[in-house]
């Protein structure tokens, strides 16, 4: 498989990592979109959202709870922060295997695009 993103959590390219586990890997984008701009991944490849099992659905929680811990830990919780997963090219997903976006650090304005 050619996926980045699993190139990044088996170690084959190297990544800014901020968390991992044994199920998940946080690392910065390289492409920033806010000055705390985070993606969030599991560390099995899902193509997209609609591609997790229910039976495995609890990956997803812990990708939320993750974003939560590392906004504390990087002092932007209290004042804000925003977390997005893209799905399929008219959710914006531009990289096809699941992925939360923890983004912080300005004002995130709404609607976002």
């Amino acid at each position: 498989m050619d996926c980045i993103f699993c190139k990044i959590a088996q170690k084959q390219i190297k990544g800014n990592i901020a968390f991992e586990n044994d199920r998940v890997i946080a690392f910065h984008d390289l492409f920033p979109q806010a000055p705390t701009h985070i993606l969030i991944i599991p560390k099995q490849h899902y193509t997209t959202l609609n591609d997790v099992p229910v039976e495995q659905g609890a990956i997803l929680g812990e990708l939320m709870t993750t974003a939560a811990q590392l906004a504390k830990e990087l002092d932007v919780a209290e004042s804000g922060y925003r977390v997005v997963m893209n799905c399929n090219a008219d959710g914006g997903q531009s990289v096809y295997h699941i992925h939360l976006h923890l983004l912080a650090g300005r004002r995130l304005n709404w609607p976002p695009g």
